[in-house]
């Protein structure tokens, strides 16, 4: 996802010992609370998680909590996303960068001539895939190409829910299964996998779902959009005109590829790409160092006199970071007293008692994934938290461990991308500008990839015992 394994939260000893019934009533009251502040009445997220802190803040007073631990535990909770913070900050200033210097344009003018209307959405989620295979990152894939097939979509009337649907399921498929993804190295080392036999094994449920998608977005893609691409002409001319339309152009996107590749540093990376282009926008675009740098922070701003365009272009920049800042803040802490509470370790504890046979203990440690994802939204817990529970039983049940990780992936990585207040939704709902919930029901690939894994778990296909020496 970020290339940044240091942003998972700091696990401090708990201050309540609950039972795991209390926990998990507390925990699915939150969601249900969450969930219909957000669906039903419509409201950022911001609000339903910070009623669901002062909810937790409450009943950890009635337990006989100190404030002072209740805030240690947000403030642990918080800490785990500074790194997730930083890079979202350069992640705002490579879009409003790669604007200005023709990358993203460029990309929107490449992707015009490929694209055909009875193939869009599918050709959407497989040139993500691709990408995101390529530089194992599936955010900066959201925030680069899906970006430019957003703008597309938009350009020609078509659907940009589906299309944002078709850009995360690309995007993720390519994080599951690249050996750059981060979270395919830890979902693999926390259980003790060699990586590629992980990747290897992963294919049983990426494979299926992977066609499923490519499937269902073809199905979609609309059969009478001829019409509509009477206006990509338009469109390409006038990227052609603003001079942000040229070969070079793509040179930050292939030295991003290039380091991502060589494993560099996310930071390191998204700052060549970023400086970079800095670099050819006061070539290409003739404006003074500091109208260039001052881009970085309020974004690109388009001024073509094309309504449409001016639309598609406007965008990046820290200061359109700041709304998932605050968020992914408020959603880290909301973990920190669920952690400081008991509430996630005694849910966890519970499901260990209900692990009688393999299909059993796969199935709950999907679900494990999964619920961390709803109740923490972080991805990285979600697989740290679930191997490190589930590890011991597996090995003691004779399965191996390429089983766990495959589960890790399937319903941890994936998923975090379809949670209103998770790290990934949010960040997503940014830079494409469509929201969780409207983009969900299209998210076929993250939809499909635990439901396969929690059936092939029940029914024992693919799964592999543990060679005894």
């Amino acid at each position: 996802m970020f290339n940044s394994g240091e942003s998972v939260m700091h696990l401090e000893k708990t201050s309540l010992t609950i039972k795991p019934l209390e926990a998990a009533i507390a925990g699915v009251l939150l969601l249900i609370g969450i969930s219909y502040g957000i669906i039903k009445l419509g409201l950022v997220p911001h609000v339903p998680i910070m009623l669901a802190i002062i909810s937790l803040l409450v009943y950890g007073l009635l337990k006989k909590v100190s404030f002072k631990e209740l805030e240690a535990g947000m403030v642990n909770g918080a800490k785990s996303g500074i790194g997730a913070i930083f890079i979202f900050f350069f992640i705002g200033m490579l879009i409003s960068s790669w604007m200005a210097a023709g990358t993203i344009p460029t990309m929107i003018y490449i992707a015009l001539g490929a694209v055909t209307g009875q193939f869009f959405y599918a050709i959407v989620f497989t040139v993500t895939a691709v990408v995101g295979l390529s530089i194992g990152s599936s955010l900066t894939t959201a925030a680069t190409i899906g970006v430019a097939f957003i703008s597309i979509s938009q350009a020609l009337g078509l659907s940009i829910e589906i299309t944002a649907g078709a850009v995360i399921s690309g995007a993720f498929f390519g994080d599951k299964l690249s050996p750059l993804s981060d979270t395919t190295n830890l979902a693999s080392s926390v259980v003790k996998a060699d990586l590629f036999e992980h990747i290897r094994n992963m294919l049983w449920t990426t494979v299926p779902a992977f066609i499923i998608s490519f499937f269902l977005f073809a199905m979609l893609s609309p059969r009478d959009a001829s019409t509509d691409f009477a206006e990509v002409d338009f469109l390409k001319n006038t990227l052609v005109s603003l001079n942000l339309v040229h070969w070079y152009s793509l040179f930050p996107f292939l030295l991003m590829a290039g380091l991502a590749i060589k494993k560099v540093s996310a930071l390191l990376t998204l700052s060549a790409g970023t400086i970079s282009a800095v670099g050819i926008s006061i070539i290409v675009n003739n404006v003074g160092l500091g109208a260039q740098l001052a881009i970085l922070f309020s974004g690109f701003k388009s001024d073509s006199g094309v309504e449409e365009v001016d639309a598609l272009l406007s965008r990046g920049g820290m200061e359109s970071m700041m709304f998932s800042v605050s968020l992914i803040l408020l959603a880290l802490s909301m973990g920190g007293l669920l952690f400081q509470l008991g509430i996630i370790p005694a849910i966890l504890n519970g499901m260990k008692t209900f692990i009688k046979r393999t299909s059993a203990m796969i199935t709950s440690a999907a679900l494990s994934a999964i619920g961390i994802n709803l109740l923490v939204g972080e991805q990285y817990l979600s697989i740290l938290l679930t191997g490190t529970t589930f590890r011991d039983h597996f090995e003691k049940a004779g399965l191996h461990p390429k089983n766990l990780s495959r589960v890790l992936e399937d319903a941890g990585t994936v998923v975090n991308p379809l949670v209103p207040w998770s790290v990934c939704g949010v960040f997503l709902t940014g830079v494409l500008g469509v929201s969780t919930v409207d983009y969900l029901p299209f998210a076929f690939f993250c939809l499909a990839s635990p439901l396969l894994t929690i059936f092939f778990g029940m029914t024992g296909i693919t799964i592999t015992k543990q060679l005894r020496s």
